[in-house]
This record gives structure tokens, C-alpha cells and sequence, in this order.
């Protein structure tokens, strides 16, 4: 007869494999890792997740090399599923070796085969160096890649990333980092034996670099306060694509009001600056809203936000910023927010206020053109609900690209009245026409009554006074989501991305 005694010696094996697991790199390494101010792999989840809610798998994969540099499984997020792996940069610095690359591989096959987000956390210096082959170890990129538009990908950068392992990162919907993280190809030593060129890895990829670059989104001032801005943003997302994003309860914030404070927020003149944040702080729900790569590209504000308690995705010119003309970098930002909310299911607000594409030598440098018509294929392509505001101007391509075209497939399309558009300022045309003076005059006459005359001919839904702001975009918002009477499926992209 089978007694408990009969599994002692078979328990305490798994118990003491279970501890070199969880020990990590040992005492020594921890404390050193804990004294530059991080929390460890596991710390971070532990902050990351719903408390008590992580199930690790794979914990006895590497042996003696604990949990073979990543601890991985799945956990709660404000009591939604998600798939997280966190690499352990006190175990062989965070490196990848096969057990941990089948880890990786199993991540984003469960993520997407049971339709949750894949939250990666990155400290890691790539391949683990071995004789042995790696022919199918970009295996775990390739499972990843198959998530992208079907369920959301996010990773947060807590200290050095290399190589194989920083891929992850691009690849993923949105990232974050801390002052402390660095992500590169290669780290400052390979550099140095590949090119000569000494540099530190602040100086190689860290924030100042990562973020005007691109390659990472968002920064936060500490690994807590990365962990907490992924469950912020996870908040505005769906589980997968297979469902809509969740709604708020009703409350005072989700409640409609006049918006009053828009007239002495946004200028008549076309010539006098504004902050749009101070816009985005009225006509949605509350200050809290969640910008999104707040330090690149900065002529155009991409945010999440709710409206109503529902969540949607803002994407607005900024003109205190290049008088709001979208640069390269402002296009190519938009254009990765469009598709990353579109396949999500997010409404998308558009507020106009740009004199349109920059112009100039060095923004043709940049490939501006390109950059526009990748944003404009992002948006004409999307068929999330789509809603437009030109608040002053919308020039040109600059109005085309923030979804002021007719037959775009939006949900509703307003403009403030004196609201100026065309296919170039009236100063503008006057200078390259070199008109006289009295047609300069009749040009700018012409300008101003473009918004009554374009209402005329339902050029936009309507003219509105800036106080119906919040309201006309919330009734346009819950008119839209009634389109929502089946189950939601992942959109089918056809056009190729310039």
C-alpha cells in the first residue's frame, strides 16, 4: 500500500531542484543587482502581476543554470490572463541558451494560441556563447512575430540588451525602459573588436539613445514605475483581437460635458501657438491619459485615452512643435500607433492642426514623403471606427494623412468654423503664384470662409462650436460601437506599407 513516505526522497529532489531555480544567480549577485536600485526577475513579476497569481512553467529547464537565465509562466493582470517571461540578468547575465530559447518559443505559442498579451522583460546580453548549434534558435522571434496584430506584445528594458535578445524589443507592439537599460546589436566590447570605435553602452543605446531613435517608446524612472505603466497600458487593450477593448464604468469623469475651456485653449489666428495636451486634458475623461513616445516625433501626440469610459487612441498635431507639421519621425510614430490600434479594435480620434507635411531640404533628407505615405496607408487601411476634428488648419497631404479625406471610411468628420484647409495657406499660394495684392487678399478671404463653404457641400459632418467638443465625439463614438453586433475578428491587412 502506497504510503506519503514513498515519495520523500522523489519530493525533496524536486524541492531542492525547485531552489537552485529560484535562487537565482546566488547571494552575492542579488545583492550586488538590488544595490544598483533594481528589483531581480522574479521581484519584477511578482510587482507586475496580480499578487499571488504567477504559475511558472519550465522552472527546472537549464539545471543548474537556474531556470537557464529566464523565469517564465503566466499570470493575472487586473485579473486578465497574460504570458510573461523575465530575463535573469544574475544568472549568466540574462544570456540565451537552448533551454531558454524553447522557453521563449513556448511564451508566444501559448500567448497566441490561448488568445493573451505577451509582456517580455528584458536584462540580457544575447546568445549564451557554446559549441552547440543554434541553426533553428531564432525559433522564439519567429513565434513572436506570428502574434503581431493578434494579441498584444509588450516589453519593458531594465538594463542592458543585446543581440538576439534586444530583437524582442522592436518587435514587440510597444516598449519601455529605465534610466538603466541599453539596447544595441552588439554591446561597447564587440563594437570595439568589429570597428575600433570605444564607446559606453549609455552612449551606445541607452535612452537618450533609444528614444530619439525610436526603438523604444517610453521611459520610466524606475523598474517599478515601468512595471506599473504596462499594466496602465495593458489596460486600454483587448485580451486579443478576437475581442473588444475594455469599457469603464459610468462615473462623473465618464459622464458628457461642455467643453468651454477650448476657447481659450485653441487660438482663432492661425499664426499663434498651443499645447494640444491641454485639448487632449478637456475633451477626454480625465488628465490620465497615457502618451505614447512622448519623445520622438513630437509634432504629432499619439495617446491612449478613454472617452465616455471607453477606451480609444488619439493621434494629434502638436503645434507648439514645428507649428504642428508632421516630419518624418511624426509620421512614422502615427503610423505605427494607427496599425497597433486598428488591429486592436480602438476607435481612433484625429485632431487636425497643421499646416501640413514640413517642407525643406533636410526633411526631404528623412524620406518625409515616404514617412507621410506610410501613415496614410496605416489610416485609410484601418477599419477601426475613425473620428476627425480640424481644429485650424489641415493643409494638403497634412490633412489627408490625419483622416480629413472624404469616403475614408470615418465615422464622423467635424471642424471648428474658421477651420482653414486646402491644398496650401493662402500666404503660401500668394508666394508661389506671386500674386498681386488684391488677390492675395481675395486668397485669405477665401481661406477663412473654406470651413463654411466646405459644411456647404458636406466637405465634413459639421461645423462645431469647440464647447460641443467632448459631446459631439462621444455621441459620434457610441453611435459608431453599435457596429459592434458580432463577435470581434483580427483585421486582414492587403495593403503593403510604403
Amino acid at each position: 500500500m502506497a504510503s506519503a513516505e514513498d515519495w520523500q526522497d522523489t519530493l525533496a529532489e524536486l524541492a531542492r531542484r525547485r531552489g537552485v531555480s529560484t535562487s537565482m544567480g546566488g547571494e552575492d549577485r542579488l545583492a550586488k543587482h538590488h544595490g544598483k536600485g533594481k528589483l531581480d526577475a522574479r521581484g519584477r513579476l511578482g510587482h507586475l502581476l496580480d499578487k499571488g497569481s504567477f504559475r511558472e512553467f519550465g522552472t527546472l529547464v537549464g539545471g543548474d543554470i537556474a531556470a537557464d537565465g529566464i523565469v517564465t509562466g503566466s499570470g493575472l493582470i487586473d485579473g486578465r490572463p497574460v504570458l510573461v517571461g523575465a530575463e535573469d540578468f544574475t544568472t549568466l547575465a540574462g544570456s540565451i541558451g537552448p533551454g531558454g530559447n524553447a522557453k521563449r518559443y513556448r511564451l508566444a505559442e501559448l500567448a497566441l494560441r490561448d488568445r493573451v498579451p505577451l509582456v517580455m522583460l528584458l536584462e540580457g546580453a544575447g546568445f549564451r556563447p557554446s559549441g552547440e548549434h543554434y541553426g533553428r534558435a531564432p525559433t522564439d522571434l519567429l513565434a513572436q512575430a506570428r502574434c503581431s496584430g493578434l494579441v498584444p506584445t509588450v516589453s519593458g528594458l531594465f538594463g542592458p540588451s543585446a543581440g538576439h535578445g534586444a530583437l524582442v524589443a522592436p518587435v514587440c507592439d510597444w516598449t519601455i525602459m529605465t534610466p538603466q537599460g541599453a539596447i544595441f546589436t552588439a554591446g561597447p566590447p564587440v563594437v570595439k573588436e568589429s570597428t575600433g570605435e570605444e564607446i559606453s553602452k549609455e552612449d551606445l543605446g541607452g535612452p537618450s539613445v533609444a528614444l530619439a531613435s525610436g526603438v523604444i517608446h517610453n521611459l520610466g524612472r524606475d523598474d517599478a514605475a515601468v512595471l506599473d505603466d504596462i499594466r496602465r497600458y495593458l489596460a486600454y487593450f483587448p485580451s486579443s483581437a478576437w475581442s473588444y477593448p475594455p469599457s469603464l464604468p459610468g462615473g462623473p469623469a465618464t459622464a458628457r460635458r461642455s467643453t468651454p475651456e477650448l476657447l481659450d485653449i485653441v487660438p482663432r489666428g492661425n499664426r499663434q501657438v498651443y499645447d494640444m495636451r491641454a485639448v487632449l486634458d478637456v475633451v477626454f475623461d480625465d488628465t490620465d491619459w497615457f502618451e505614447v513616445q512622448p519623445r520622438f516625433g513630437k509634432a504629432m501626440i499619439t495617446a491612449l485615452a478613454h472617452l465616455g469610459g471607453h477606451p480609444v487612441a488619439v493621434v494629434a498635431n502638436q503645434p507648439k512643435v514645428l507649428a504642428g507639421s508632421i516630419d518624418a519621425d511624426a509620421a512614422d510614430k502615427a503610423a505605427h500607433f494607427i496599425m497597433v490600434a486598428d488591429a486592436f479594435h480602438l476607435p481612433i480620434v484625429f485632431l487636425a492642426d497643421n499646416p501640413g507635411m514640413l517642407p525643406g531640404s533636410r526633411s526631404e533628407k528623412t524620406g518625409v514623403l515616404r514617412s507621410g505615405a506610410r501613415m496614410f496607408a496605416a489610416q485609410t487601411t484601418a477599419t477601426t471606427l475613425k473620428l476627425h476634428v480640424t481644429l485650424r488648419k489641415a493643409y494638403g497631404f497634412g490633412s489627408m494623412v490625419m483622416s480629413l479625406l472624404g469616403f475614408d471610411n470615418q465615422s464622423a468628420t467635424f471642424a471648428y468654423p474658421g477651420a482653414t484647409m486646402g491644398a496650401m495657406s493662402a500666404a503660401a499660394l500668394s508666394r508661389a503664384s506671386h500674386a498681386s495684392e488684391d488677390i492675395e487678399a481675395k486668397l485669405r478671404q477665401a481661406e477663412v470662409d473654406a470651413s463654411f463653404r466646405s459644411a456647404g457641400h458636406l466637405g465634413f459632418d459639421d461645423l462645431i462650436h469647440p464647447q460641443e467638443t467632448r459631446d459631439v465625439l462621444l455621441d459620434a463614438l457610441e453611435r459608431g460601437l453599435h457596429s459592434r453586433q458580432a463577435a470581434a475578428e483580427p483585421v486582414t491587412r492587403t495593403a503593403i506599407t510604403p
